[in-house]
């Protein structure tokens, strides 16, 4: 039982500081290759921080363990709202804008309530991860279209400030490179330690 919950914690901060160094190499090789800021905001780093989510649900999925991709997926989704908004606005105030209220929380709500009413048959078909990816895409093209109509955008100015300026090239593509290779790994002894416990 010791060495599941010691794959389970090591995996766990090896998968956050993979993440991050991918999130950085991908985002600054971008930028060296003149990748406009907004997409890179969208596309790297809004794809990177759910890489962790991802590479695990697909690998629990690939193994047959649904159950925790599944699981995952809207745990990490109560976490983020949950705990990540409720520590932060217990820290300090977290003041809303109105593009906030009228965009992204419509938008949040209605992809909830779809993916509900997809698995409310308690099977996730292919037609079903259709609807889900279709929306994905119209949503990302939708927001890029509204993002290159606004100027100064604030995602983009965001992303400037966030994006390492220093990294090189070469260093870049080894954070890119050592990131994702290690973000794999993490995550196969991150689902190797859950399942174990879980089994336990």
């Amino acid at each position: 039982m010791l060495l599941p919950v010691l794959a389970v914690i090591v995996g766990l901060v090896v998968l956050v500081i993979s993440s991050d160094r991918f999130i950085d190499g991908a985002a600054s090789t971008a930028r060296y290759f003149g990748m406009p800021s907004l997409l890179i905001g969208m596309v790297i780093v809004g794809f990177g921080t759910s890489a962790p989510e991802i590479v695990v649900s697909t690998l629990s999925a690939m193994q047959g363990n649904s159950g925790l991709a599944l699981g995952n997926a809207y745990g990490s989704n109560i976490a983020n709202i949950a705990l990540i908004l409720g520590v932060t606005a217990l820290i300090n105030p977290v003041q809303v804008s109105s593009n906030i209220l009228r965009k992204e929380l419509p938008i949040l709500t209605l992809i909830t309530l779809i993916s509900v009413a997809l698995i409310w048959d308690l099977e996730l078909s292919l037609f079903d991860a259709g609807v889900l990816l279709v929306f994905l895409g119209t949503l990302m093209v939708w927001s890029i279209y509204q993002g290159l109509r606004t100027k100064d955008d604030a995602l983009s100015l965001e992303v400037d400030e966030a994006v390492p300026q220093p990294i090189s090239l070469k260093r870049g593509i080894l954070y890119l490179i050592f990131g994702l290779a290690f973000l794999i790994i993490s995550s196969r002894i991150l689902v190797w330690g859950a399942v174990e416990i879980a089994q336990f």
